[in-house]
């Protein structure tokens, strides 16, 4: 249930309707937009009278959410969320952001010297894994420990916050100094471990699962949220159906539907999506034409010989272009919108 306020509303008009609401047991919770203010009520609200907070001066109007995702709503949240990553780093709003990076950390020079070549390039922020979830067994499964170690190095060498993946709710502490949390498309319905990141600060990317539809990523998003951390990023990595000529199917229709149904920021992994090389660029370009809030591209200084995921990666040269294509078809949307 959401309630919309009059314009101009004052603090204690809010706080006597809130008085009458701590009588439920609910979570209010406050977002002051541009032209209104509304309150948030996430828990069992079938008891509440509409009629009777219709009674209050302060109040426009009243909605019940029947969408099972509450917090994650727009309805509920009708201002685009903003997720403050680090100084001069954001996502959403407006805020656009490109991660960049390897698949896996591999060594000490290796994440220095792509983090140094994406960053020249324009990514604003690196990504690396160091626990790496395999279909086989016997793959390269990430330096793990040491390879946050190396990530922090390449942090401290180049400035850029760092993007990681999370497997185990046990390895939180190492997740200390990282910026931003990766729950891969394999963990978006470990339910535990987001329950743990619902209590973490620090902002999560939360890929969508392969099979998962959009009402299930948002709700896997709403686990998180309950916990209290509504500084979440949604990402689109492609989905599993019948086609073979990619890795996966990118779903770019996924961020327009997004943009209807939450507030959260949204960006794309046209990496995984398509685990072709040549794909990658173009459906970079798509992606920002569809309104992306950022990419997320998987980079590697010798794809040839990288232990993980090599034909999809991008050498930094061909990054370098990508982004310059990027710019132009951002360019270009601003002033399409804005015409």
């Amino acid at each position: 249930m959401v309630i919309i306020l009059k314009s101009g509303t004052a603090t204690t008009e809010i706080a006597e309707l809130e008085g009458y609401l701590s009588a439920y047991d609910l979570k209010v919770q406050e977002t002051v937009g541009e032209h209104t203010t509304i309150l948030g009520l996430v828990g069992d609200t079938l008891s509440v009278d509409m009629d009777t907070l219709l009674s209050f001066p302060c109040v426009e109007d009243v909605r019940r959410i029947q969408e099972p995702y509450k917090a994650a709503n727009r309805k509920f949240h009708p201002e685009p969320t903003v997720v403050d990553i680090a100084p001069g780093v954001s996502i959403g709003g407006g805020a656009f952001a490109v991660i960049a990076g390897p698949c896996s950390v591999e060594s000490e020079e290796q994440i220095i010297e792509v983090a140094e070549a994406v960053k020249a390039s324009g990514a604003t922020l690196l990504r690396g894994g160091a626990f790496k979830p395999r279909t086989s067994p016997y793959a390269f499964q990430g330096m793990r420990a040491h390879g946050l170690e190396l990530l922090l190095k390449a942090r401290e060498a180049t400035g850029l916050p760092i993007v990681t993946e999370i497997m185990s709710a046990d390895h939180l502490p190492l997740f200390k100094e990282v910026d931003v949390i990766q729950v891969g498309a394999r963990n978006m319905q470990n339910f535990e471990l987001l329950k743990v990141l619902g209590k973490q600060e620090k902002p999560i990317l939360l890929k969508r699962g392969l099979a998962n539809t959009i009402e299930e990523w948002l709700m896997s998003a709403e686990y998180i949220m309950a916990g209290g951390n509504h500084n979440i990023i949604l990402c689109e990595r492609g989905i599993r159906t019948f086609e073979t000529a990619t890795r996966n199917t990118l779903d770019l229709s996924a961020i327009p539907v997004l943009r209807e149904k939450t507030h959260l920021p949204v960006i794309v992994d046209p990496s995984h999506a398509t685990g072709v090389r040549k794909y990658v660029d173009p459906l970079s370009v798509a992606a920002v034409a569809a309104g992306a809030d950022g990419l997320i591209i998987e980079v590697h200084n010798n794809p040839q010989k990288a232990l993980c995921d090599g034909p999809q990666s991008l050498t930094p040269a061909q990054f370098d272009t990508t982004m310059k294509k990027i710019t132009k078809m951002r360019e270009f949307v601003a002033t399409e919108l804005n015409a």
